[in-house]
């Protein structure tokens, strides 16, 4: 006999991102402790996202999540087509979904936009949990209104803010506010954790940076919420300022098939191509720990969006000095061991130098505080606002053989 909660996600689909990963790490931590057993639905096989059409089979969360037992089913859709018929399911699609949702106790959906699938007629009354990690709800096209829908039909129990900001922005955006819990961004201390010496040697000459180079690292998609153009920007000026500046770009898009990425490279290094030998375009990385620890800044330019973003928590975990701009919660996550700078190229350029000199300094209180992002804390906080979410409906975890 189990007592155990049955706890169904729903995904947009699966592609490389902070938000999908994070969330992986809850489920997965969540489906090992015991007490709930869950489940993925997935309402996209592929995404297209950036240059890159990114197959749920070939996902780094996808193949962890089933290395663990966890059931993850597609939908049935491709990425392609009108975008009005994308909008609609089909009779097959529905009853997928019917039949998945009839067999869980709880829907989390990660962000707002599955929520389309979940405001369909005669979608099982299930207590609906909403994880948001962004903090621009008016920038989510149609996916706020069906927030607000599905809070309207009472279907929604809880929201999950990943950062203060976000649970502003959508207090602001006409959620009730009794929804909106903050439970912080946390990552897992003993795959991000700083290295010693000769190890960090090594990984730097794994990835073609000089031992004694000034290393800078941005890890994001690419997208326009992450500024590129900004970035590019910045590490211009620092590689002209700093002779030992070496600067990478790992995440999806950021590799010389990007067209778009390359035409901005010419723009900015085309009178000094020398430049571009000192900045490495990475793409996506299974190894990001690695990549962090052989690195001495972790630098964010985003101008919009971002809420809690993990590259800043994960790099500090590994010893990487956070400089950013300020967005979101950034400036609650680097207090103390990090910088905020302006949206200005020199002014981040500066930030990037700084960071570099003062990182002796730095790295005491980055390791001081690694407990305060440790994925646990976050994971069991999770847990709790699920199980409130069911039994506060009056509701009682199902006894099954």
């Amino acid at each position: 006999m189990t007592s155990q909660l049955r706890v169904m996600s729903i995904y947009e689909g699966f592609f490389s991102g902070g938000a999908r990963a994070l969330h992986t790490t809850v489920v997965a931590g969540l489906h090992t402790g015991g007490s709930q057993r869950h489940s993925v639905l997935s309402i996209y096989a592929a995404m297209r996202r950036e240059t890159l059409l990114q197959r749920m089979e070939n996902d780094a969360s996808y193949r962890s999540l089933h290395a663990i037992g966890v059931d993850v089913r597609p939908l049935g859709r491709r990425i392609g087509g009108d975008t009005a018929a994308r909008k609609t399911f089909s009779p097959s699609e529905v009853a997928t979904a019917f039949a998945h949702a009839e067999r869980a106790d709880i829907i989390l959906s990660l962000k707002e936009q599955p929520l389309r699938l979940v405001n369909l007629p005669g979608f099982p009354r299930r207590p609906v949990v909403v994880c948001l990690h962004r903090s621009d709800p008016e920038n989510q096209g149609s996916a706020l209104t069906e927030f607000r829908t599905a809070v309207a039909d009472g279907r929604v129990a809880a929201a999950i803010c990943c950062a203060e900001s976000t649970r502003s922005a959508y207090e602001a955006a006409g959620i009730p506010s009794r929804l909106l819990k903050v439970i912080p961004n946390g990552v897992d201390l003993s795959r991000f954790q700083p290295v010693p010496a000769r190890r960090r040697a090594a990984l730097r000459r794994s990835l073609g940076v000089p031992a004694k180079a000034e290393v800078v690292t941005l890890a994001a998609r690419y997208d326009p919420m992450k500024n590129i153009p900004l970035f590019l920007a910045s590490a211009r000026r620092y590689l002209e300022r700093e002779p030992n500046g070496h600067v990478l770009m790992c995440g999806a898009g950021m590799t010389t098939a990007n067209a778009e990425l390359c035409g901005m490279l010419n723009d900015l290094f085309g009178d000094e191509p020398r430049f571009l030998s000192r900045l490495h375009l990475m793409g996506i990385r299974r190894d990001m720990e690695a990549v962090y620890a052989a690195t001495d800044v972790v630098a964010l330019t985003s101008t919009s969006g971002e809420a809690a973003p993990l590259c800043l928590i994960e790099g500090a975990m590994c010893g990487a000095v956070p400089v950013s701009t300020d967005i979101g919660d950034t400036a609650i996550i680097v207090a103390g061991h990090g910088l905020i700078t302006a949206p200005d190229p020199d002014a981040i350029a500066a930030g990037w130098s700084e960071a570099v000199d003062r990182r002796a300094e730095f790295t005491p209180r980055l390791l001081g505080s690694r407990e305060r992002f440790s994925h646990t804390r976050m994971i069991a906080s999770y847990a709790t606002v699920i199980d409130a979410a069911y039994h506060d409906l009056g509701l009682r975890v199902p006894q099954r053989l």
